[in-house]
């Protein structure tokens, strides 16, 4: 049984471990703070070209218009922003600034600070009346709505109120069209990872939906990237290591690579990487490691010292390791947990497969404190299902579900080319609604708490603050909003809502006019342990219905670039609010530049031009991303096994029930759908 991080170094190519090497020019700083100040110019990189850009409309963020019709009822007859043509309206196309876009959180911030009804108007009614309103349109809302259709009837009204101006939450699709092809791309939740091991519940959603996990050889295309000479690589920038240069990943080819393949790879590394004498020494004695470096204790001392104790910390001390070591493996648990492995337990890395262990000699079983991203679950399969939108393709299939004159008809594998018609989200005729660009303000039950019959939401569209009523209302928003939502939740469980975090990511989707550079350099993916962006991969190979997968170097594709904005050094929950600082602070303009100058300085030598290769740039940037999940470094009840936060954050509230990925501390879809359904039962129908 494989580990979630070895998935991730196999999911694509897993026999693409022919890595050529070429060494790069030396720049100048370029990722201070975000900014960046590359060896460059901006004409060099193409900044202030022509590329498609479509995230602003008439000077403002894109925001759902709503009609407002006499006797001061509203009724929103489209989700489609003022002004904007109905049938043009289409978010997944934006590119741009994404994911937690302008206009999503501004309202939500003036809340937090106090200032909101400060200057707010009186509400306005709609005069509308549902079964239930679901405050949130991920996974988790989605699914709650559908679980609550099941349970009171297929008649239910229900409506759903979104901040943002598309569905799916993290499930965000990013669409290109380059050279008249369209491209996709995920923007944040990628996978149905290890299916096997999701409850009897998520299982059953999946299936429902159409999803064919057991199928998805049938549509990736593991053999082209391997046929191309392709591997993953490692760059090296020259502010952390001294250099630029692009040459084997060891740690990938140690995981998955044959014996020679091991032994060609360390050859160029040790012969091209721009890491000290000591520190390549000691790299190699990681991975070749036997000693036992806790002897004399036993093998819960030996669990419980490396819960308290993080990976990078273990590597310096009881490894004895050189700094550089550390800094070579630093950003590789950025896309697991949000931070390096300064703020890792070295039990998780233990347990994720990375060097150091092996002399313990531990049993198999988790120690107390193993993170849960770490553990092997049970019936876990050694893939994931991946749609080339990520898991954007299950949040259209919910919707589909829900409001069928939405989504066009047809099998999940159609799911990808099926037409959203965002129009017909929000019409008066619909069982089930959904309302874009509608961020909730207040949730309060009708009179007393204890007697109460229905739940008043107020809602801000478009500056304005509107009134929905609802015999029951479940928040599938983020956990830390909540409070601010609503006064009748007691002192202990608003703590523990608030003690929540939320981990930071940005993920760059590019679309490229071709792939040729890529060729040239040997690579499909390339980690950046000291960069700006820690790793760039090459799309998933993945062919569905009437979608196809690029085949050739010639034809566009789309890159992902990933970044965690950590500040190692301070506990995982600093970090991640110092990350939050630093999105919210930034401005497209940078991330475009760090985009064109790191992948131009990997790909230069292979030919790369970012003036002319890159088509368009989509940014995702998540303040709020995952949730946290907790941490043996940093959670005093951790280790012991609790009482955890989220069981009582979750805890129902008269008429209200809490449904989101927060309430397991587990950021995977599954959870997001098991605490859907709990929600549902929490409100006893």
């Amino acid at each position: 049984m494989r580990s979630k991080i070895e998935i991730l170094f196999t999911a694509v190519a897993p026999t693409a471990l022919n890595i050529s090497y070429h060494r790069l020019s030396a720049g100048d700083p370029f990722h201070m703070n975000g900014a960046v100040m590359g060896s460059f110019s901006d004409k060099e990189l193409g900044m202030g070209g022509k590329i498609a850009r479509r995230d602003f409309i008439n000077g403002a963020a894109m925001s759902i218009g709503a009609t407002l019709l006499g006797g001061g009822s509203l009724f929103a007859q489209s989700s489609t922003p003022a002004g904007e043509n109905k049938s043009s309206y289409y978010p997944p196309a934006t590119t741009g600034l994404r994911g937690c876009h302008k206009g999503a959180y501004e309202t939500a911030h003036s809340l937090r600070d106090g200032t909101f009804w400060k200057s707010a108007g009186a509400p306005t009614e709609t005069g509308e009346k549902y079964d239930l309103i679901v405050v949130g349109s991920g996974i988790s809302g989605l699914s709650a709505a559908r679980f609550y259709r099941q349970a009171a009837g297929p008649s239910a009204k229900i409506l759903i109120l979104e901040n943002h101006d598309d569905f799916g939450g993290h499930a965000k699709r990013n669409e290109f069209t380059a050279d008249g092809q369209m491209l996709l791309g995920y923007g944040g939740s990628a996978t149905i990872h290890s299916p096997g091991a999701y409850s009897s519940v998520a299982k059953k959603l999946v299936d429902d939906l159409g999803v064919d996990v057991s199928g998805y050889s049938k549509f990736a295309d593991t053999s082209l990237f391997p046929s191309l000479g392709l591997g993953q690589s490692v760059f090296f920038d020259q502010e952390t290591f001294g250099s630029d240069a692009l040459t084997a990943d060891v740690e990938a080819v140690e995981r998955i690579g044959t014996s020679e393949q091991r032994a060609s790879a360390w050859k160029r590394f040790m012969s091209e990487a721009p890491l000290g004498g000591q520190a390549k020494s000691d790299l190699q004695r990681l991975y070749a490691l036997k000693d036992d470096l806790l002897a004399g204790q036993s093998d819960s001392k030996k669990k419980l010292h490396l819960a308290q104790t993080s990976y990078s910390d273990y590597l310096t001390g009881d490894a004895k390791m050189d700094p550089q070591v550390v800094a070579y493996l630093q950003a590789r648990t950025h896309k697991l947990y949000g931070v390096g492995i300064d703020a890792v337990p070295a039990q998780d890395a233990w347990k994720l497969g990375y060097p150091g262990f092996d002399g313990l000699k531990l049993t198999p079983e988790a120690g107390p404190g193993l993170g849960r991203a770490a553990k092997i679950d049970a019936g876990a399969q050694d893939y994931t299902f991946h749609f080339p939108d990520g898991n954007a393709s299950v949040a259209r299939l919910l919707v589909r579900n829900l409001i069928p004159e939405a989504v066009s008809d047809g099998p999940a594998t159609d799911i990808l080319t099926s037409a959203v018609h965002y129009d017909r989200l929000d019409q008066p005729k619909n069982n089930v609604r959904i309302r874009l660009s509608s961020t909730v303000v207040r949730v309060k039950h009708s009179g007393d708490l204890a007697t109460a019959k229905e739940v008043e939401v107020f809602y801000v569209t478009n500056g304005k603050i509107f009134r929905a009523t609802a015999a029951h209302c479940i928040l599938a928003c983020w956990n830390t909003v909540i409070p601010y939502l609503s006064e009748e939740f007691s002192p202990k469980q608003r703590d523990a809502l608030v003690a929540t975090e939320k981990v930071p990511a940005i993920q760059v989707n590019v679309a490229l006019q071709n792939w040729k550079p890529f060729v040239k350099a040997g690579t499909w993916q390339v980690h950046c342990p000291g960069a700006y962006f820690s790793s760039i991969a090459l799309d998933h190979r993945v062919s569905m219905g009437s979608y196809k997968a690029t085949k050739s170097p010639d034809d566009p594709i789309v890159a992902t670039l990933f970044r965690s904005p950590c500040s190692p050094g301070l506990p995982a929950r600093s970090q991640h609010r110092a990350g939050r600082a630093e999105i919210y602070n930034a401005e497209f303009d940078g991330y475009e530049r760090n985009v064109r100058d790191q992948l131009t300085r990997i790909l230069s030598a292979g030919g790369f031009d970012p003036a002319k290769d890159i088509a368009a740039i989509t940014v995702n940037r998540w303040g709020h991303g995952g949730c946290y999940q907790y941490n043996s470094l940093w959670d005093s009840f951790w280790i012991p096994g609790g009482p955890l936060p989220c069981e009582e954050a979750r805890k129902p509230l008269g008429r209200v029930a809490i449904a989101n990925a927060d309430s397991d501390a587990y950021p995977y879809m599954n959870a997001s759908i098991d605490q859907a359904y709990r929600a549902v039962g929490d409100l006893k129908l």
